[in-house]
């Protein structure tokens, strides 16, 4: 896997080439949007249970969703839905509150979307270290593969024979046909074969949401004051923060896996009103679906905003005019569709014991830790914070004994000078401090940093220190070679972060 690109908003929107001159055509689009509309299914019903909602409200929201990030969004063919991520925040308030609380929950949630897509933060996914996209991707692939083994363990025996053709075919139809995506063959096959042998096993009919109709605008049944307010602003910056991050790294990954560039900050916004919108509905709020991202880019072909469209399309003629369609698909078709790409999804080269002792153990702990946190607390959000959090404090670490310094003294030993190299941080400013000889430098010292750079206050509050320090042995000392930028920082806060 390559370093991603990162998301400038400055600069134009690199995937609007590919759409305008797709390199696949439009009847591949489409049949792409239509197996993740199936794709989408099982994962949505499932997560409506987990946050209280109606499972027909939750189809219609991601309705919602993939028609307005389709419309709006930064990142074309990435498919955005109601997702369990989400439905892990939200449910802790329903069972506390009850489901009334759900609409200004994912209500303030789109508006913390929209302000973080506004105001450009998006643009923090490039920081994120290959090391963490890594561990998310790994984490991801563990975590879609587990939620199918339920439709999978413990059924009736023709369960594991449709399980079967359908990982067959997923595997081996694309040898042989091109133009229709191998999981939308082997879902059709699948069902034809348990309605033609009349097979009792497990459909998307015995989750009780192949009802059809539309569910209408949510009331809003709670009183609008602070208590309110109260009760969900938590629920409710956890949803945007949690949706934003898995929505900004499947951004990224869709960007390695295409050569194109998304624009982050747009999708911010655009999945803040989505979420708007979804919520009206009765909706959970939504976020990027990586498994079902990987079905339309990685096994349909997707590559614009055609095959989100069609999959909203399909996806609402499955819960009005088709629901009884719907009903007949086996669940253990999708599940085993789902496995493919969870094992697809895995970066497999990433934890070869080949690549493991060549890899830094500093970059291999860091990936360790977010799939372990990922899996364990089933939190994609949680494992790459800790990733992040791991790598930044290994970073701090190895940076702060890479500076070095030398010493020379003039010919005449009245004057002693030191040149600094490396960068100039927190972490390594309390070491630079240790590196000069106070008491036995003659009266003059000159420090040239020509080849450092000072970053931030405490590299300032630590120069000060060494002032201090050569003051106290009656030395005189003296910085030189401090860039434009360095220099600025540098007087404008020493002597003002009380330094003794």
């Amino acid at each position: 896997m390559t370093n991603p690109a990162s998301g400038n908003d400055t600069s134009p929107e690199p995937s609007r080439a590919s759409a305008a001159a797709p390199r696949v055509g439009v009847t591949r689009e489409i049949l792409a949007g239509v197996v993740t509309s199936l794709a989408l299914i099982p994962e949505v019903i499932s997560f409506s249970f987990i946050s209280g909602v109606d499972p027909r409200s939750a189809l219609f929201a991601s309705v919602v969703l993939l028609v307005v990030t389709s419309l709006f969004g930064g990142r074309p063919a990435m498919v955005t839905a109601a997702a369990g991520s989400v439905a892990l925040v939200i449910g802790p308030m329903v069972n506390a509150h009850g489901a009334g609380y759900i609409l200004p929950a994912v209500l303030l949630a789109g508006l913390i979307q929209i302000a973080f897509g506004l105001l450009g933060l998006a643009r923090i996914a490039r920081f994120i270290p290959r090391s963490v996209m890594l561990g998310f991707v790994n984490a991801l692939g563990i975590l879609i593969f587990c939620a199918q083994v339920p439709h999978v363990i413990d059924k009736p025996f023709p369960v594991y024979i449709l399980f079967a053709v359908t990982v067959l075919i997923v595997l081996a139809a694309p040898r042989f046909v091109r133009t229709v995506p191998s999981p939308l063959i082997a879902i059709v096959v699948a069902t034809g074969m348990a309605i033609a042998l009349q097979w009792s096993v497990p459909t998307v009919g015995a989750d009780q949401a192949a009802d059809a109709g539309l569910p209408g605008l949510t009331a809003w049944t709670v009183p609008f004051d602070l208590t309110t307010l109260g009760i969900v602003w938590q629920t409710a910056v956890s949803v945007a923060f949690v949706g934003l991050l898995e929505t900004l790294l499947t951004a990224k990954l869709v960007d390695e896996m295409t050569d194109t560039r998304s624009r982050k900050s747009r999708e911010s916004w655009a999945l803040g009103l989505g979420n708007l919108c979804a919520g009206a509905f009765g909706g959970i709020a939504g976020c990027a679906m990586i498994g079902q991202t990987v079905v339309n880019v990685g096994i349909g072909g997707a590559r614009t905003r055609i095959s989100t469209l069609a999959a909203a399309g399909t996806l609402l003629l499955l819960i009005t005019v088709l629901s009884a369609v719907m009903a007949r698909i086996p669940m253990v078709a999708l599940a085993a569709v789902m496995m493919v790409v969870a094992v697809k999804t895995v970066d497999w080269h990433s934890v070869r014991p080949a690549t493991l002792r060549r890899m830094p153990w500093m970059e291999t702990s860091v990936m360790v830790l977010s799939i372990v946190l990922t899996v364990y607390t089933d939190n994609l959000a949680l494992g790459v914070v800790g990733g992040v959090l791991l790598a930044t404090l290994l970073f701090a670490r190895r940076a702060a004994h890479v500076i070095r310094t030398t010493r020379t003294v003039s010919a005449d030993g009245q004057t002693a000078c030191y040149e600094v190299h490396g960068p100039l941080f927190f972490g390594s400013s309390n070491d630079l401090v240790e590196r000069f000889s106070y008491a036995a430098d003659p009266r003059s010292v000159v420090i040239d940093f020509s080849k450092a750079q000072i970053l931030d206050a405490s590299t300032v509050a630590a120069l000060d220190s060494v002032e201090v320090k050569y003051r106290h042995h009656g030395v005189a000392v003296r910085f030189t070679g401090l860039d434009e930028q360095s220099h600025a920082f540098h007087a404008r806060l020493s002597g003002n972060l009380n330094v003794n």
